[in-house]
């Protein structure tokens, strides 16, 4: 079954010194979009530690739960999310439980020019700021749900800040990489997207969110019975929840799993 989402191989030497690439282990890992950055480190790092290789594919969490459920081999599904990985638990085509592994918190962007001059989450609802977001079903959509609510709550918000902000909105992107490339070109004036994705971004800037109205992002994974290997899918979930892997995706702007 074709796979949505770029393909990558990382290799390395380790363990495996000497065999060739094309015998080396390979483990295939669906990941979120907003991975992509740090599993080309992890994927490197994993290889030195075991000789395996990951495959590795990004897109939407929700996209590629659908594309597991519909047949697709994965060894391992990271998620942006707790909610597409526990629906494959639920739909008993998980082998195990799902395994939180990071944590993230989220960030509005803006052009690096910001020739909207937002300068605060306020600036959000003014009308005429053309919003970038994510589709309905993409993960990064739940979280701003919430961040806007908790902003509409705060003193001095404007009336109707959720509608407004709504309102403003004028496109649907298939994943949170693709809000950030938008933003990054001048092509919306903001957008809400990961704080990982925007620290490692050179083409916008970040606004300031008030600690208490900003959300915590909890990514979770799971092996899929489609697995050709789920003991090395396993395996390789233990180590990216283990002190290694957190060493990399702290590198990358992520945080323990709450």
């Amino acid at each position: 079954m074709p796979v949505a989402g770029l393909v990558l191989l990382f290799g390395g030497c380790g363990p495996a010194s000497g065999a060739s690439a094309a015998s080396a282990p390979t483990l295939t890992v669906f990941a979120a979009a907003s991975l992509g950055n740090a599993l080309g480190a992890i994927g490197t790092a994993y290889a030195a530690a075991t000789g395996t290789a990951i495959v590795l594919s990004t897109e939407s969490s929700t996209a590629l739960r659908t594309q597991i459920e519909q047949g697709a081999r994965a060894d391992v599904f990271l998620s942006a999310d707790t909610t597409n990985p526990a629906a494959l638990v639920a739909a008993g085509l998980a082998d195990g439980p799902a395994v939180p592994f990071a944590g993230n918190r989220l960030a509005i962007v803006v052009p690096a020019e910001n020739p909207a001059r937002v300068f605060a989450p306020a600036d959000l609802a003014r009308p005429g700021v053309k919003i970038i977001a994510a589709g309905a079903l993409v993960p990064i959509s739940s979280y701003a749900e919430t961040l806007i609510e908790r902003l509409a709550a705060l003193p001095g918000s404007p009336a109707d800040f959720v509608a407004l902000y709504a309102a403003n909105v004028v496109s649907r992107e298939d994943n949170v990489r693709a809000v950030l490339a938008k933003v990054g070109l001048g092509e919306g004036d903001a957008g809400i997207v990961y704080a990982s994705d925007a620290s490692g971004s050179t083409t916008i800037l970040t606004i300031a969110i008030p600690p208490e109205a900003n959300v915590t992002a909890t990514y979770a994974g799971v092996v899929p019975t489609t697995a050709t290997d789920p003991s090395a899918g396993h395996a390789f979930l233990a180590w990216l929840a283990g002190p290694a892997g957190q060493s990399v995706l702290a590198a990358f702007g992520f945080t323990p799993a709450p």
